[in-house]
């Protein structure tokens, strides 16, 4: 990685330069991440703790969502939560980028998450008895390994982009973090192909997989009209929880990127609540609707508290 440009660092403005807001924006964004980071935790322990849930694919696939919701909240909050408390907050060129590669790389890796999800739902209600063999260990493994493997392969794509723009002096970045548009707008150079090929990406990567994944789900859906009302309850309950956070993830993704910037003080708010509320809102989302999660949390709750008292 080479900076072929003078500018050695980027300032970022944050939310807000007036301090008031700022104060207010340390608190909101420290107790945001103590929760987002405690509700992944809990979810990803409850369900390693407990083998009927860990032998099921889908809460496998779900801890490694939690996984990755913790790492993409860990790769931009704390910086915003240290900024908040400066003056002049900054970040270098070669930070800037790694930042920028980690976001499209966790992001990329939660759509086939998302998408190995919705398969495992569809194999489950419209082939439950085949359920067993198709979604072996092996396919889970293989499915995570595609998962990282596509995440890695789309942010390399997006980031290559920006390798060789030249930056002439321009470093201030109107942003919480470092991102693609911002950094091609200070570029001292044409970028209007550039900007066309991140919402081609963008577009392929993203709008696609979505529009599949409301295709799969509205065949799920149609099929559970065979079933009984039981079956047609709990299957409503778990691919509810999908739904909602696929059209949370999906949607500001769309927002954010499959579009020509606009106002970059609404689009900054945007960002905000896909980097930092989406990941606190997750584990909300599959926890409070499902009945298996919330009694395998009573169960380890009840373990912890025999432990605590036993010493």
């Amino acid at each position: 990685m080479q900076n072929l440009s003078i500018v050695t660092e980027f300032v970022l403005l944050g939310l807000s330069q007036n301090p008031r807001v700022q104060k207010i924006a340390f608190v909101v964004f420290l107790l945001v991440y103590i929760a987002t980071m405690g509700g992944n935790m809990l979810v990803t322990v409850t369900i390693v703790c407990s083998p009927t849930l860990l032998g099921c694919p889908m809460y496998f696939f779900l801890v490694f969502l939690s996984f990755l919701d913790a790492c993409f909240s860990s790769l931009i909050i704390p910086k915003t939560i240290a900024d908040t408390l400066r003056a002049r907050s900054t970040i270098s060129y070669e930070g800037c980028l790694t930042q920028v590669f980690g976001v499209h790389f966790l992001a990329g890796a939660e759509v086939i998450v998302l998408t190995a999800m919705a398969y495992d739902r569809y194999v489950a209600i419209c082939k439950p008895l085949h359920y067993s063999s198709i979604m072996n260990w092996r396919l889970c493994g293989t499915l995570m390994g595609v998962a990282l493997t596509g995440g890695f392969l789309h942010s390399m794509i997006q980031i290559s982009f920006t390798f060789h723009l030249p930056f002439c002096g321009l470093n201030v970045i109107d942003h919480i973090m470092c991102d693609l548009y911002p950094l091609l707008k200070l570029a001292c150079a044409d970028t209007c192909i550039l900007r066309l090929l991140v919402v081609a990406n963008t577009v392929s990567f993203c709008i696609l997989i979505f529009s599949m994944l409301l295709f799969s789900y509205g065949v799920i859906l149609f099929s559970l009209r065979k079933q009984s009302s039981e079956g047609r309850r709990k299957a409503f309950s778990t691919c509810g929880s999908h739904i909602a956070v696929v059209i949370l993830f999906f949607v500001s993704c769309i927002f954010m990127y499959a579009r020509p910037p606009s106002a970059y003080f609404f689009d900054k708010f945007v960002a905000i609540f896909c980097t930092t509320f989406t990941p606190l809102l997750n584990p909300m989302i599959y926890t409070f609707r499902n009945k298996d999660m919330k009694n395998s949390m009573r169960k380890v709750w009840k373990r912890l508290v025999v432990l605590s008292e036993e010493k």
